[in-house]
């Protein structure tokens, strides 16, 4: 199962993930700029990281967030998470055309609900995400 997953991520890494890691972390950058949005710019590292590697790890909510997530997340689909939202998306139709691509296209559509609402979430390895 490792070995699948480490194909599974070279592959991703070539066809879709390093672009998209870039959208993430060009994101984190301009939110670091202000004190105010550094945890977002966190948020987008994190998600970023992520983006490069993600098969054999899910996104899970992080327990005893609450509201300060929530206000933190309106916020972010306003300013930053739509636009990579939209980026999944246009990235994930190309990956549909052909046969080898379709997994990843899927992944890339797995991967629009934490680009919208990434605070209260944590990176977990799989094998810790069913347990939890």
């Amino acid at each position: 199962m490792t070995l699948i997953r480490f194909v599974l991520n070279v592959l991703w890494l070539i066809f879709a993930g390093f672009w998209l890691a870039v959208g993430y972390f060009l994101a984190g950058i301009l939110c670091c700029i202000l004190i105010i949005t550094i945890p977002f710019g966190i948020a987008s590292f994190r998600i970023g990281a992520y983006v490069l590697w993600p098969f054999g790890r899910e996104v899970v909510a992080k327990p005893g967030a609450g509201a300060p997530s929530l206000i933190g997340n309106i916020i972010w689909v306003i300013f930053a998470g739509f636009w990579l939202a939209i980026g999944h998306l246009v990235t994930s139709i190309p990956l549909f055309v052909s046969i080898i691509g379709i997994p990843f296209g899927w992944a890339n559509l797995k991967l629009i609900p934490v680009s919208l609402m990434p605070l209260g979430r944590e990176i977990v390895s799989s094998e810790h995400a069913f347990v939890a």
